[in-house]
C-alpha cells in the first residue's frame, strides 16, 4: 500500500509540474458496445465515458478481437469505433479499454477495466476459400461447402477490382451440382489495387435468405509465378554455370524481388538470390539435369513456388566431342557409300556385267534326250551279252606287247568277232 501511495503521489506531482490537472476520479470502462453491418463486415462502436476533466489528456483505446480459430488481433485507436472485416468468419469476441496519456511525456496516466463483447454473425456455409492467379491473366478460386449448409443452396462468386465488377465465367461443380470453384481467363490485375472477392449463397427455397461473404486480397500474394525463362548451362573451369531470366509477373519485376531454387540431378535444391549459380563438378563424366523455380519474397511475401523449369541436360565435354566426331564420320561416309553403290549399279546395268551370272542354264532338247536314252539302252544290252560269253579273254596289262602273249588263235578270232558287233550296229546311228 505504501508503494502504491508513493507511485500515485509521483504521478500527481508530474501532472502538476507539467501544468496538467491531476486526475483523481477513476476511469469508467467503455460501455454500450454495439454492431452496425457494413458491406465488408461490421462496425463495432462504444461509449467512452470520458469526463471533461479527462479530455485535457490524450485518450486512446486498446481493442483486442479474435475470430473463431484465428490469433488475437490488438489495435490502439483514437476513435471510438472499428470496422472489422468478417471474411468467412461467423463472428468474433472483442474487448476494449480506455487509456489516458500525458501530452508532455506520452506516459500512461490511467486506464480503465476491460469491457468484453461477443458478436454472432449469420451462419457461414463455405470455408477454405483459396484463389490463385497464374499465367498473368488466369484466375482460379475454389472453396469447400460446410456440412450444415442448406441442401438447396447455390454459390456464386464475383470480384471487384479497380472499380469494376467481374462475374465468374466458368463454375466448377461437384457430384451434387453445387458450385465449388470458378475459373476465369483474360482478366488483368493492377498490383497496386486490392481484389475484393464476394461469394453469395442463395437458398432456392427462400429467395430472401441470401448471404454474402467478402475477402480482400493483394494480387501479388495470389500470384503463382511461371518458371524462370531462358535457362542455360555450360561447363566452365570444372564447374557448371547456370543462368536464367525471371518470369513475367503482374507486380514489380526488379531483380531483388525474386528468390530462386536450383535443383541439380538428385541433389537438394539450393536457394539463390541472383540470376546465376555455379556448381562445382565432382564427376566430369556424369550427366547433369538442371531445373530452376522462382517466387517473390522481398517486394512482397508469397508462399507459392512456381513449377520447375523444363529440364536442361549437360554431358561431359569429352563424350560430346567423341560423339560429334563419330557423327561427322558417319555423315561423310554414308553419302559416299550411297554414291559408290549407285554408280556400280548403273555401270553393271549399262554393260550387262550381271547378265552372265543371272542367265539360267538351258535344258537339253527333246532329240538329245531321246538319243541319250537309246544309247544307254543299247549299251546295257551289249554289256549283258559280253557277260554271258564263256571263256572271254581280258587283257589287263595293255603295256605288254601282243607278240609276248601266248594264246590260241581261235580265241582271238572269236573275241574280235564279238567286239566288232557293236561297232557295226552303231554305224547307222547319227545325231540329227
Amino acid at each position: 500500500m505504501l508503494l502504491l501511495s508513493l507511485a500515485w503521489y509521483e504521478m500527481i506531482s508530474v501532472s502538476l509540474a507539467n501544468g496538467e490537472p491531476a486526475i483523481t476520479a477513476s476511469i469508467m470502462a467503455p460501455s454500450d458496445l454495439h454492431i452496425v453491418k457494413h458491406n465488408f463486415g461490421v462496425i463495432l462502436s462504444w461509449n467512452s465515458n470520458i469526463t471533461e476533466e479527462m479530455e485535457t489528456h490524450y485518450v486512446k483505446y486498446v481493442l483486442i478481437y479474435k475470430f473463431d480459430t484465428a490469433k488475437e488481433i490488438e489495435e490502439r485507436l483514437r476513435e471510438k469505433e472499428k470496422m472489422i472485416r468478417l471474411g468467412l468468419h461467423s463472428g468474433f469476441h472483442a474487448k476494449v479499454k480506455t487509456q489516458l496519456f500525458s501530452k508532455e511525456t506520452e506516459d500512461i496516466i490511467k486506464e480503465s477495466n476491460w469491457t468484453e463483447f461477443t458478436y454472432h454473425a449469420p451462419p457461414v456455409y463455405i470455408q477454405n476459400l483459396s484463389c490463385i492467379i497464374y499465367n498473368i491473366s488466369n484466375l482460379n478460386c475454389t472453396w469447400d461447402i460446410k456440412t450444415e449448409a442448406p441442401e438447396d443452396a447455390q454459390y456464386f462468386l464475383s470480384y471487384r477490382h479497380s472499380r469494376e465488377e467481374f462475374q465468374c465465367q466458368l463454375y466448377l461443380t461437384n457430384a451434387k451440382n453445387k458450385n465449388i470453384g470458378c475459373h476465369m481467363k483474360e482478366v488483368y490485375f493492377n498490383h497496386a489495387n486490392k481484389i475484393r472477392f464476394n461469394i453469395t449463397v442463395k437458398e432456392l427455397s427462400n429467395s430472401s435468405e441470401n448471404h454474402s461473404y467478402y475477402k480482400k486480397c493483394t494480387p501479388q500474394r495470389l500470384e503463382k509465378l511461371n518458371p524462370p525463362i531462358n535457362v542455360s548451362i555450360s561447363l566452365e573451369n570444372r564447374g557448371i554455370k547456370i543462368n536464367w531470366k525471371p518470369p513475367p509477373t503482374i507486380g514489380s519485376a526488379k531483380k531483388n524481388c525474386f528468390t530462386y531454387q536450383v535443383k541439380i540431378t538428385d541433389l537438394e535444391p539450393v536457394d539463390v538470390s541472383e540470376e546465376e549459380y555455379v556448381h562445382p563438378v565432382r564427376d566430369p563424366a556424369k550427366q547433369y539435369v538442371v531445373q530452376v523455380r522462382a517466387k517473390k519474397t522481398t517486394c512482397i511475401s508469397n508462399k507459392m513456388w512456381s513449377e520447375w523449369s523444363e529440364p536442361v541436360i549437360i554431358h561431359d565435354e569429352y563424350k560430346d566431342n567423341k560423339m560429334n566426331t563419330w557423327k561427322l564420320i558417319i555423315l561423310i561416309l554414308f553419302p559416299s557409300m550411297i554414291f559408290t553403290g549407285g554408280l556400280l549399279i548403273f555401270l553393271c546395268r549399262r554393260y550387262k556385267c550381271i547378265d552372265p551370272i543371272l542367265t539360267p542354264i538351258p535344258h537339253p532338247s527333246d532329240r538329245i534326250r531321246i538319243w541319250l536314252a537309246s544309247d544307254a539302252a543299247a549299251y546295257q544290252q551289249e554289256y549283258s551279252l559280253v557277260l554271258q560269253t564263256p571263256d572271254m579273254l581280258f587283257i589287263s596289262d595293255l603295256s605288254t606287247p601282243v607278240t609276248e602273249l601266248s594264246f590260241n588263235a581261235s580265241e582271238v578270232t572269236m573275241h574280235a568277232e564279238i567286239m566288232l558287233v557293236p561297232l557295226e550296229r552303231n554305224q547307222h546311228k547319227g545325231i540329227n
